[in-house]
């Protein structure tokens, strides 16, 4: 238990032997030595199973989480011990706000590739569901470089046979008249294929020998166009089959499905509301700790310790300074004025 002790307050960024001789405030800086180092063990497997989703390459992942636990872990610390205790709330607050800030991102960081893996199974569902929507997006801008195409065909060959349709009814129009003229039920109502009937009766005939001639053109054309068609049909069909649906499986597609997911189900939105909430609580306790925590006798001897090292230098300048100054008295008098006024502005700058 000492040893776990030691580690936690090596974690914290503590003096340690100033801290041995405050016992009282042992308990509250082994918690935040385990704060910010289960911190670092997370932002390590954050890491890590990031790095797996794009790789799939378990030593990488196993190396780059170790690398970005160890500096998430090595940050904190360093946030976390440079923070001091002056008993003025307000002012350490408004001095701690970048701090929180830096801790907030790093935990919106953190928390974004775990949550990605407590919803693995719903976001693999979702991934497939994008996966279909991708490859029909896909299926429909091929369908659409053939479009204008095909309906340019389609309407030509609808005009050749509406061209011969027309040109049939026509003559089915004349074969009519020149019957009804025939048998008196139509036209002079004499019942007597006269010459009247003759003429009604060679209009027909011409105009079926327009549509014959008419048909074997449009035929033609309408074969030819129909052949065409089949064969941009068949080239799009080809182009279809070639195309392979995309397996998304990287960070941002999950990221996307999770944000639909968020969207359309509001118990994975408040769950993964909770869960982020849950590592930002985690990132930011170490600073809220120090912040809501009283001035404990370790501030007082850590204040004192830099007070002593502050008094030291300015001591060790001040002779410095001196013993310059002694040695200037042997120059004239402007020199000697000049170093002084140097060695004032340099002090006061300290």
């Amino acid at each position: 238990m000492n040893k776990l002790k030691m580690f936690f307050w090596h974690c914290s960024g503590a003096n340690i032997k100033l801290l041995e001789k405050c016992p009282t405030d042992s308990t509250k800086y082994v918690g935040v030595g385990a704060t910010i180092f289960f911190t670092g063990l997370f932002a390590a497997l954050a890491g890590g199973y990031a790095l797996f989703t794009i790789t799939a390459n378990p030593w990488w992942s196993v190396v780059f989480g170790l690398v970005w636990g160890f500096m998430i872990f090595n940050l904190d610390r360093y946030v976390v011990s440079s923070m001091r205790k002056k008993g003025k709330p307000f002012k350490e607050f408004a001095l701690a706000t970048p701090r929180i800030i830096l801790a907030l991102l790093i935990s919106l960081v953190i928390a974004k590739p775990l949550e990605m893996k407590i919803f693995e199974n719903e976001i693999k569902g979702e991934l497939s569901v994008m996966e279909q929507e991708l490859f029909a997006r896909q299926e429909g801008q091929v369908a659409s470089r053939f479009t204008s195409q095909r309906q340019q065909l389609v309407s030509e060959i609808d005009n050749l046979k509406g061209e011969i349709l027309a040109k049939e009814n026509r003559r089915n129009e004349l074969r009519k008249i020149a019957q009804q003229e025939a048998d008196g039920t139509g036209g002079t109502g004499k019942r007597n294929p006269g010459p009247i009937y003759q003429i009604k009766k060679a209009d027909a005939d011409r105009v079926d020998a327009e549509l014959q001639e008419l048909s074997a053109q449009n035929n033609a054309l309408i074969t030819q166009k129909s052949k065409e068609l089949r064969e941009l049909d068949a080239e799009m069909k080809g182009d279809m089959h070639e195309l392979e649906q995309s397996k998304l499986d990287g960070p941002a597609a999950r990221m996307e499905a999770l944000d639909r997911l968020t969207s359309e189900s509001e118990a994975i939105y408040m769950a993964n509301l909770f869960i982020i909430l849950l590592f930002i609580a985690i990132e930011t306790a170490p600073i809220f700790v120090k912040l809501i925590s009283g001035r404990g006798p370790y501030d007082h001897l850590l204040s004192i310790e830099e007070h002593s090292f502050f008094l030291q230098k300015t001591e060790v300048m001040a002779a410095a300074n001196s013993s310059v100054k002694g040695r200037s008295e042997k120059l004239a008098d402007m020199e000697k004025e000049f170093v002084k006024k140097q060695l004032d502005v340099s002090l006061d700058n300290q």
